[in-house]
């Protein structure tokens, strides 16, 4: 814990804002500056050269890519390191060893060496200390280079040119998921001016790999390969992809992950090709047994993931851009009608127009109790930003709704089923995810139900709205809007992830 609220300090202390306001203007800075960290904690660049790594950017998916790189490599028996980010419920996800976070022993541990070295070392270099994810990366470098890897796959944290990430020179191979538009405010406001930052990952003579991108997208990211002098391929669609089993099953659930599964197929085969094979094929070839079993095997906790406690089926998804809201959308609206029995009316009735019986909003607070939670603390946003945030999103569900309503009474779909059913969503706002859960659930989640968790009083008015949430056979709901609010959810359903 002491490791955990030492590290917060880095969110907030007054040089690591310092950092980003003088960086921001110059981004070619924050690689200089992440080679002195990273030089003060005792490493230099050439020692990165040694973790064979596999190096991934991208708008969308990125993650998803790497947890099925990282599943198939050790599904060969290779021992993986994997560093992605954010965290859902503790620090220590963020840096796994074979798929798992690292112990809290080991965190404690590596945190403190590195911690040491950086503290012992600011006065000589005008004070300065990591920013938060800086530090987190430079000691995922220490840990994989100590608890000797085979292997180390590399999430990049935004864009890749400039990324703290890409200090690394030599990976074995790199990989682009799906672009759009994101974090505007540091890549560009442009398709094109985010596919040249992701593209910055490229290094001269190193493979990379792309899936399919959109148009303007592809021709930057083609410039830049010919630029860098690297070499470029796009990845086939999963149908391409011939196995001995039939159809590739995949472990993750969503048809925008085959992208990403395909993606993954090319680095890992890339990857294996260095170690064991001179030559490269950049086609859909045919995966071998364990590739097929590392694709079906991947997990990737709060993205499209559904845990079923009784009567209530939770859908978590931590899409937050209005491409990836999609792409959830379409998943809960088919994984939901699996779940649905015919004689129920669920919270979440994924019946053609996505209807829901209430939309519930909360600030990405875990429990509105005063106990120190350290993992999930974030200075960069104060609670009266969140719970702002929640009330305007509120008006515009409300906003968005009343508008359909005038439009529905005339748009029919099929001649016959309105676009906007008769019975209007409900809104509410809570002030944290246990108060909110506590409310759909009604006691119904055993998990929730624990007397260790404090319920927190209702007005008499909310609680007569939940009327048929008692009554409902069974309950979905989806969980979705943001990482940080799944993470905060899986806190208190899932309390393994917790320990």
């Amino acid at each position: 814990m002491d490791a955990v609220c030492t590290l917060n300090t880095l969110q907030t202390n007054a040089s690591a804002l310092e950092q980003v306001r003088r960086e921001r203007s110059n981004p070619q800075l924050q690689l200089q500056a992440m080679k002195g960290f990273l030089e003060r904690s005792g490493l230099t660049v050439d020692e990165l050269d040694h973790l064979n790594i596999i190096h991934v950017t991208g708008t969308k998916g990125k993650g998803s890519t790497c947890a099925f790189t990282e599943q198939i490599l050790r599904s060969y028996g290779f021992r993986t390191g994997f560093y992605s980010s954010p965290h859902l419920v503790q620090v220590r996800e963020r840096i796994r060893i074979n798929g798992q976070p690292i112990g809290k022993e080991l965190f404690t541990k590596y945190f403190w060496q590195v911690y040491g070295r950086l503290d012992e070392t600011k006065d000589a270099h005008g004070g300065t200390m990591p920013a938060y994810f800086r530090f987190l990366t430079i000691l995922a470098f220490h840990v994989f280079l100590q608890e000797k890897v085979d292997l180390a796959v590399i999430e990049v944290g935004i864009g890749g040119a400039y990324d703290c990430t890409n200090i690394i020179r030599r990976p074995w191979v790199c990989g682009i998921s799906s672009l759009g538009i994101d974090h505007t405010q540091i890549l560009g406001d442009t398709i094109e001016k985010i596919a040249w930052q992701k593209g910055g990952i490229f290094k001269p003579g190193v493979p990379a790999f792309t899936v399919k991108q959109p148009e303007d997208a592809m021709a930057v990211l083609k410039d830049r390969a010919k630029e860098i002098k690297c070499p470029l391929w796009v990845c086939p669609s999963m149908e391409d992809y011939q196995a001995d089993c039939g159809p590739l099953r995949l472990g993750l659930a969503g048809q925008h992950q085959h992208s990403n599964a395909s993606l993954a197929l090319q680095l890992s085969h890339t990857w294996l090709q260095r170690r064991c094979l001179p030559g490269l094929q950049a086609t859909a070839f045919k995966p071998s047994p364990i590739m097929v079993k590392g694709l079906a095997d991947t997990e990737w906790p709060g993205r499209n993931q559904t845990l079923k406690h009784g009567a209530v089926t939770y859908f978590l998804d931590g899409a937050h851009t209005m491409r990836s809201m999609l792409a959830c959308v379409q998943w809960f609206r088919e994984i939901a009608a699996q779940h649905e029995r015919n004689d129920v009316k669920s919270v979440g009735d994924a019946a053609a127009p996505c209807h829901f019986d209430f939309a519930v909003f909360c600030p990405n607070i875990t429990e509105a109790i005063a106990s120190c939670n350290a993992d999930q603390q974030n200075f960069n946003v104060s609670v009266e930003n969140m719970l702002t945030r929640c009330l305007d999103n509120e008006h515009s569900w409300r906003l968005h709704n009343s508008m359909q309503d005038k439009a529905g009474s005339q748009l029919l779909i099929e001649g016959t089923l309105p676009l906007v059913p008769e019975k209007k969503t409900d809104t509410l706002v809570f002030p944290c995810i246990l108060s909110a859960l506590q409310w759909i659930t009604q006691g119904r989640d055993s998990v929730l139900a624990d007397p260790a968790k404090t319920v927190l009083p209702v007005k008499a008015s909310i609680m007569a709205k939940a009327a048929p949430l008692c009554d409902a056979a069974e309950i979905h709901v989806l969980i979705t809007g943001s990482l940080h609010l799944v993470g905060g959810a899986l806190k208190h359903l899932d309390p393994a992830s917790s320990k």
